[in-house]
């Protein structure tokens, strides 16, 4: 008995997303046809790209879906958790082979590039993020990574877990990150205080703290250009 779902193979051939992206190349596809390629099927009464336009739509834009939770994804009509946690792997995957090829890695030249590195994904967050950027000898970004993930405004992170995470990366130096949900990236006591350890650990071990960035809505401060970066 049909279900009413209209999944991709349903479709006429000639409105087809996988079939328009063979044909013509992924280039001709839209952003909601190759998310609908991802999540296969749509739901009653609607096809995978009526589904896929609702999540689009419901984000506003493709690049505020990078950074839209699982939980979030699988409140949309259509999705569910198993759909959302494809999305996010979808898009994490295009994140690592950007990031993976080293004629393409970004170099951290100075704040504003690692702001610019950082600013899409973060600047929409609903809660405090701490995130560290992994560099190599040339200060080219290895990858980011996620520390912890805090509260409204809150965020918690120990020096073991960054250089865990920057050993594991083969990481020569890194610049730590995090944001502000409530838009204003000026620096708390409780940044700073956490900036000074990391800095002295990273010191003890060889692994030199270059900045810290705090991302606000389309604003940061470095705490390195403000004088604040406390040496060990």
């Amino acid at each position: 008995m049909s279900t009413g779902k209209r999944g991709i193979l349903q479709m006429p051939p000639e409105e087809r997303p996988t079939e328009r992206l063979l044909e013509s190349g992924p280039e001709a596809v839209s952003t909601a046809e190759l998310l609908a390629i991802i999540i296969r099927c749509g739901r009653r009464g609607e096809s995978a790209v009526d589904v896929a336009s609702g999540v689009l739509s419901h984000c506003g834009s493709a690049r505020r879906l990078a950074t839209a939770s699982v939980a979030e994804l699988s409140s949309i009509p259509g999705i569910g958790s198993v759909r959302a946690v494809q999305i996010q792997a979808a898009i994490e995957l295009g994140r690592r082979v950007i990031l993976s090829a080293g004629e393409c890695r970004p170099a951290a030249s100075s704040p504003r590039a690692v702001a610019d590195l950082l600013m899409p994904g973060m600047r929409y967050l609903e809660k405090e993020e701490f995130r560290a950027v992994f560099l190599d000898s040339r200060n080219r970004v290895i990858d980011t990574g996620t520390i912890s993930v805090g509260t409204l405004n809150s965020s918690m992170v120990h020096p073991r877990e960054v250089f865990r995470a920057a050993i594991k990366a083969g990481s020569a130096s890194v610049i730590l990150a995090h944001n502000h949900p409530s838009g204003d990236p000026g620096p708390s006591p409780e940044d700073l205080a956490i900036t000074k350890r990391l800095v002295r650990a990273g010191a003890m071990i060889g692994i030199e703290v270059l900045d810290h960035i705090i991302i606000g809505d389309n604003v940061y401060v470095s705490l390195r250009e403000k004088g604040l970066l406390v040496a060990p």
